[in-house]
This record gives structure tokens, sequence and C-alpha cells, in this order.
């Protein structure tokens, strides 16, 4: 995951929705604090929305265990599983 300081944005914006664009997620600070998360816009978050979009990607990038996972999705860990699953064969992971 990409980190961008609020001042980044304003100034890197390109570089900003590049990484997006790269299906790559990123996080903006404020004053050394995270502020939000910039989820790319995808089919896989249209289809599984975006709390188990987000999910699938902070356990893909080894943030959140797999149970985590699930847990933050709010669903069971045998469906997290699947969703994951889907998402590294269409390459959305």
């Amino acid at each position: 995951m990409k980190a961008f300081t609020a001042r980044d944005l304003r100034e890197r914006t390109a570089q900003v929705v590049r990484v997006a664009e790269e299906g790559k997620m990123s996080v903006v600070t404020k004053r050394g604090k995270p502020a939000f998360v910039a989820v790319p816009f995808d089919e896989a978050l249209l289809e599984s929305g975006v709390r188990t979009s987000l999910a699938i990607r902070l356990f893909d990038d080894g943030k959140l265990t797999l149970g985590q996972a699930a847990r933050f999705a709010g669903g069971a860990v045998e469906e997290m599983i699947d969703r994951a699953a889907t998402a590294c064969q269409a390459g959305k992971a």
C-alpha cells in the first residue's frame, strides 16, 4: 500500500491517480496520521462493496489475516476464502 501526504495529494495528484489506476490502494496522511484510504474503483468494488473489497485488498497486502478480513467484511471465513480466490483468479486483488 502506497502512502501519500495531504501535500502530495495537492502537488502530485497525477501520481495518486496513477497508483489507483494500477489497482493499488493508498493511504493519505495529514500531519503524520492516516486521514483516509483511497480504494481503486473497479468491478470488485462494485460487485462486493467497499468493506469486502477493502478487506480482500488488506488481506492480499498482508495487513489483515483471513479471519480479520472476514470480520472486517462482516462475513464468514469460508465466504472470504471464496471471494479472495475469485479476486486472485480475476487479477483484482
